[in-house]
């Protein structure tokens, strides 16, 4: 085994890992009308991120088997854009600002991504997410990073 086994093993994982969750979302059954969405509490008509889950009047009609015009139309966009923000924050400033600031900001930035959360709970994430991170990669792997970076006088 050499240095590339471990991440190479971590990779294949979490690549299977993935494929299992794409598979998974085509072959579940969709839910019975009347029947609580999967995830959801039964009677809601609306899902956490607040998008309604009501079920089609007429899902059986003529053109239940049609396709929807708007492809996109299923995609929560604030979830999927604060990860996307939250992932280039953190590629585009742990060079310069270092690891705790960079992670930081990044556990701020994909706080934002659950609709209603509230600054303290935002506060709270990014400052667990920043101690986890010091305390696995510095203290336990003691790998040499740049806790403040060159940005920051580090």
């Amino acid at each position: 085994m050499g240095p590339g086994y471990m991440p190479l093993a971590l990779g294949l994982v979490l690549a299977a890992l993935g494929l299992a969750t794409v598979a998974k979302a085509y072959v579940a059954p969709d839910p019975e009308p009347g029947e609580a969405p999967r995830g959801g509490a039964s009677g809601s008509g609306t899902s956490d991120a607040g998008v309604s889950d009501a079920v089609v009047p007429d899902a059986d009609g003529p053109d239940a088997d049609a396709l929807d015009p708007r492809p996109l139309a299923g995609i929560q966009w604030r979830p999927t854009a604060a990860v996307f923000a939250a992932v280039t924050f953190f590629a585009l400033t742990v060079d310069g600002l270092g690891l705790l600031p960079a992670t930081f900001g990044t556990g701020l930035l994909a706080a934002l991504a659950r609709p209603g959360t509230k600054p303290l709970r935002a506060l709270v994430i990014a400052a667990g997410l920043t101690a986890g991170s010091w305390i696995i990669f510095v203290v336990l792997l003691q790998l040499r990073l740049a806790l403040f970076g060159d940005w920051l006088g580090g």
